[in-house]
């Protein structure tokens, strides 16, 4: 099976809208069109990341640009930074007038003594062979010296405008229509300086804004946070109006769902019940959806592993892989349980209908199932005559499970996944091969872990790391080179020792800033944890440390709290305990 990329383009034509997103689009179209006398005007295109403003925005431009009279302008402020979003705004409106008009602007302007010299010179552009984008270079350059030549500006942009407007061949004014996209993703200087440009400079009739943002992302508690009250007042008398994305139909999502299926390659890969899990599980969001559909070709097409195997087995493996990363994660984990961990979490299920129903008669079967799974975490198994027992005894299994198994017991979408996965016969096969290929967080580099730094050339500054001892204690450690190698490669002299008395003999020959451990080894689910509180206990080692796994429990976070230790599940979070720790560490 071929597969191919989605690109992740906003729509630009009525065509393309698989969201019906056309019907607000021609309607926002028409209220721009018939606002014209009420201009200026700002109307904000309002949702989060990925749930279509500039596709909406690129339909509505689709639409005035129909309409007789409406001219627009498209203008992204992501592309600027700082000052220059105002000079980049600016000039993007004034190489949409006319150049006649520019050139009659100019003159008028040139006849203000103060100004006689700098218009001079911008009308000899006007005459010459540059065009209209060297005279709009050269007139910003002129204009924008000091406080009293932008107020010149100010006052030249509204005449210049409202001849424009009042300049069309037929009876009813002109309208330009400027779209200014992605505010939302800029600093906040950016944001400041486009809001500057559209509300100082170029609130003049004539001129519409529609502005896409997420109105929540520029609010008193995101990107502007830090704004005086004096700073919010004005950011408040930006946007007359707003119009807030409505999240997708659910009916209109599976349709998007199949279409980008269908134009990736996967379509046969995905049925009814796995189109609605990628909908639900993206919060329909279209651009994770292109996003996960995109993840399935680049796995399936590079990734050996899935060679061997049943298309069902793969999707529904590489849906657990985008939709539920962290279980993922511990699923290629070989850390702390007995089976793996979509067996075990399907034990723990079966176990909870009978222990979260304390008074409630167990199903046939079920009773010696919750019995098999409480032994198996080293747990009493209750009394049948003792219902009032069962509650605490579910909790107390929940301490020793992965932190996101009861949540996902609730989720439904979740339990089909896994009961379907695990009804494949060659499921464990599968996951033992994903195991096997894959180091303790999967993927060549864990996600978040710190790329390594630039050479230090002799004599240059230290490296991040310099001089820090660090002990890593694993038995399996080929599945920590790559970070063992990014230390040392930032200054950090790592020991590496495969149990526990190698450890304590570099502990009793070398001074240790950090020790970094795994907690199982072989048979022995709490050899990390054993160790570490020994050393504390007996003095011989005190300092930071971390323990670092892709299995994380309410039981293991609490033991290591009471040792003194962090425990990490990812590559970012054990270079962050590094970094804490050598700012510890002894000069």
């Amino acid at each position: 099976m071929e597969f191919s990329l989605l690109n992740d383009e906003p729509v630009s034509a009525p065509g393309d809208d698989l969201l019906g997103a056309g019907r607000a689009a021609r309607e926002l179209a028409r209220l721009l069109h018939d606002s014209r006398a009420a201009t200026p005007l700002t109307l904000a295109v309002d949702a989060g990341w990925g749930m279509g403003k500039s596709s909406l925005m690129r339909l509505v431009d689709a639409e005035l640009r129909t309409r007789e009279g409406v001219h627009t302008v498209w203008y992204n402020a992501w592309t600027s930074t700082g000052a220059d979003a105002l000079e980049g705004l600016i000039k993007s409106v004034l190489m949409r007038f006319d150049r006649r008009v520019l050139r009659r602007a100019l003159h008028r302007v040139s006849e203000q003594r103060a100004l006689i010299g700098v218009f001079r010179a911008a009308l000899a552009l006007v005459a010459g062979p540059l065009g209209i984008a060297a005279l709009v270079d050269r007139l910003w350059r002129d204009l924008s010296v000091d406080a009293r030549s932008r107020n010149a500006m100010r006052d030249a942009l509204r005449e210049l405008t409202a001849e424009w407007a009042a300049s069309a061949p037929y009876d009813t004014r002109r309208l330009l229509v400027v779209f200014v996209d992605d505010l939302d993703r800029c600093s906040e200087e950016t944001v400041l300086a486009v809001c500057e440009a559209v509300k100082v400079y170029l609130d003049v009739p004539g001129l519409a804004f529609v502005i896409g943002c997420d109105r929540s992302a520029l609010g008193p508690s995101g990107l502007l946070r830090d704004l005086s009250p004096a700073g919010s007042a004005f950011m408040e008398k930006i946007f007359q109006t707003s119009y807030r994305v409505p999240v997708p139909a659910v009916a209109d999502v599976r349709a998007y769902v199949d279409e980008c299926a269908g134009r990736s390659g996967i379509q046969d890969l995905l049925g009814d019940h796995l189109v609605e899990l990628i909908a639900h599980r993206s919060a329909r969001n279209p651009r994770r959806i292109k996003r996960l559909i995109n993840g399935f070709g680049l796995e399936c097409a590079l990734n050996p592993v899935w060679e061997s195997f049943s298309a069902e087995a793969v999707i529904r493996v590489l849906l657990l892989q985008q939709l539920y990363p962290d279980f993922y994660r511990v699923l290629l984990a070989r850390d702390g349980a007995d089976v793996h961990a979509a067996r075990e979490f399907l034990r723990y299920r079966a176990a909870r209908r009978v222990l979260s129903r304390p008074f409630a008669q167990p199903a046939e079967g079920a009773w010696p199932v919750a019995v098999d799974c409480l032994l198996a975490y080293d747990l009493v198994a209750p009394e049948p005559d003792r219902p009032e027992d069962r509650s605490m005894l579910l909790a107390r299994l929940e301490e020793y499970l992965p932190t996101g198994f009861p949540e996902l017991a609730l989720d439904q979408n979740f339990v089909r996944l896994i009961e379907e996965l695990m009804a494949l016969p060659e499921v464990d096969d599968l996951v033992g091969q994903l195991q096997q290929g894959a180091p303790l967080l999967a993927a060549a580099r864990p996600d978040g872990a710190p790329e390594p730094g630039p050479s230090v050339p002799s004599g240059s500054a230290r490296p991040p790391y310099a001089g820090m001892q660090v002990l890593w204690i694993d038995d399996h450690p080929e599945r920590n080179t790559q970070f063992v190698e990014l230390l040392e490669a930032q200054g950090a002299r790592v020991w590496v020792a495969t149990d526990r008395d190698r450890a304590e003999h570099v502990l009793g020959v070398t001074r240790i800033d950090l020790l970094i451990s795994d907690v199982q080894r072989g048979l022995d689910r709490e050899a990390g944890l054993t160790d570490l509180r020994g050393w504390r206990e007996s003095e011989r080692y005190q300092g930071p440390a971390v323990f670092f796994t892709s299995r994380t429990t309410p039981n293991r976070e609490a033991r290591a709290r009471a040792l003194g230790a962090q425990v990490a599940t990812s590559g970012a979070l054990l270079f962050r305990y590094a970094e804490e720790a050598y700012e510890q560490a002894e000069p």
